[in-house]
C-alpha cells in the first residue's frame, strides 16, 4: 500500500471516529432541537463563518429539500442590513467549531432579547456561544484527521453529519415520505423515478400473449419473436402465468426430449408479480430486486394484462 494510501485510509477512520463518537452525546439537547424546530411557524436559519459556513450552507440546503423550510445567512451580511430577515417566528442555528466566533455572538443578543430561540453547535460546551444558546449540541472532536491537526476535517465532517442527524429525525417526525422528497426535486432522474408511474414506461404493443395450451415448440417462437425474453399466457382475458426464459432451461432439464411435448400451462409460473397502470416505478423497482425478477405484469382490477415492464423499462 502507498503512502498516499496510508494517509487517506488514516484520513477516514478519524472522521469515523468523530462521527462515532457523536451517538453517545444524542441526548435531551437533540430531542429539544428536533421539537423546536417542528414548533418553528416561520424559518429554520442557518449560519456560520468560513468552513462553519460552508457546512452550514449544507445543512440549510437538506433541511429545504426534506420538509424545513430554511436558508443560509452569512453573518457578515447580518451587520448590513440581513438582519431584518430574521423573523420573531424563526428558529436560528448558529455554527461554531470555537464557540467564540466574534461574528455569531455579535447579533446573538438580538436574537435573545427578541425570544428567538437558537440552536448553537460548538466543539467547545463552555464557549461563550454554547452557554448563551437555547440549545447546545456539541460537536468536539479529539484531533483533526489534518497531518498538521490544523485544517478542519474531522470537526466540519461532525457538524455536517449532526446536522443530517436532525434532518432525518425531522424527515420522521414530520412522516416525510419520498413523494413528498420528489416534489422538491423535479428536476432530473429522482424527481423522475420517484414521480413516474408503470403507466408512462409499459410496453403494451407486440406483447408476447400466449394460450396456456400451446406446445413448447411453437411458445419459443412467440417468445424470441417477441424480444421480452417471456411469454405471458393468457384465459379468458385474464393473465393466467408467465414463463420466463429461466423457466425454458429449468423445463428443459427436468423434462430432457419431452420438453417439446410440452404446454405453456405445464411450465408457466402461475400468479406472476403484477402491478397497477398507477404504480410508482421506484415501488415496482424494490418489487423486483426484492423476488430477484427482471419483470412485472402491468394489469387493471380484473386481471386484463394492459402491459409490461422490465429492467430495461425502469431506466428509460
Amino acid at each position: 500500500m502507498s503512502r498516499n494510501i496510508d494517509v487517506a485510509a488514516q484520513c477516514l477512520r478519524d472522521e469515523a471516529s468523530a462521527i462515532e463518537a457523536l451517538i453517545p452525546r444524542l441526548a435531551e439537547d437533540f430531542d429539544r432541537a428536533v421539537e423546536t424546530i417542528l414548533r418553528c411557524t416561520g424559518k429554520f436559519i442557518v449560519t456560520g463563518v468560513g468552513k462553519s459556513g460552508h457546512i452550514g450552507a449544507k445543512i440549510a440546503a437538506t433541511m429545504s429539500s426534506t420538509g424545513t423550510p430554511s436558508f443560509f445567512v452569512n453573518p457578515l451580511d447580518v451587520f448590513h442590513g440581513d438582519l431584518g430577515v430574521i423573523g420573531k417566528d424563526d428558529v436560528v442555528l448558529t455554527i461554531s467549531n470555537s464557540g467564540q466566533t466574534d461574528e455569531l455572538l455579535r447579533f446573538l443578543p438580538y436574537l435573545l432579547s427578541h425570544n428567538i430561540p437558537v440552536i448553537s453547535m460548538t466543539g467547545n460546551p463552555d464557549s461563550l456561544l454554547a452557554r448563551n444558546s437555547t440549545i447546545h449540541l456539541y460537536t468536539g472532536v479529539d484531533h483533526e484527521a489534518c497531518p498538521l491537526n490544523l485544517a478542519p476535517t474531522c470537526s466540519t465532517t461532525a457538524t455536517l453529519a449532526m446536522g443530517d442527524a436532525l434532518a432525518c429525525a425531522l424527515m420522521v417526525a414530520r412522516g416525510f415520505q419520498a413523494h413528498d422528497f420528489a416534489l422538491f426535486h423535479p428536476g432530473g432522474s429522482l424527481g423522475r423515478k420517484l414521480l413516474t408511474r408503470a403507466r408512462d414506461v409499459m410496453q403494451t404493443d407486440n406483447l408476447p400473449v400466449i394460450d396456456g395450451n400451446t406446445n413448447m415448440v411453437e411458445a419459443l417462437v412467440t417468445m424470441s419473436n417477441g424480444r421480452l425474453g417471456l411469454l405471458i399466457a393468457v384465459k379468458d382475458g385474464r393473465v393466467e402465468g408467465i414463463v420466463t426464459d429461466g423457466d425454458v432451461r429449468r423445463a428443459m432439464e427436468h423434462h430432457h426430449t419431452n420438453f417439446f411435448h410440452s404446454t405453456v400451462s405445464d411450465n408457466m409460473t402461475r400468479h406472476p408479480k403484477c402491478v397497477s397502470p398507477d404504480t410508482k416505478i421506484v415501488e415496482i423497482d424494490d418489487l423486483m430486486h426484492k423476488n430477484k425478477i427482471h419483470c412485472v405484469l402491468v394489469t387493471d382490477e380484473e386481471q386484463h394484462l394492459v402491459g409490461v415492464i422490465d429492467s430495461f423499462r425502469l431506466k428509460l
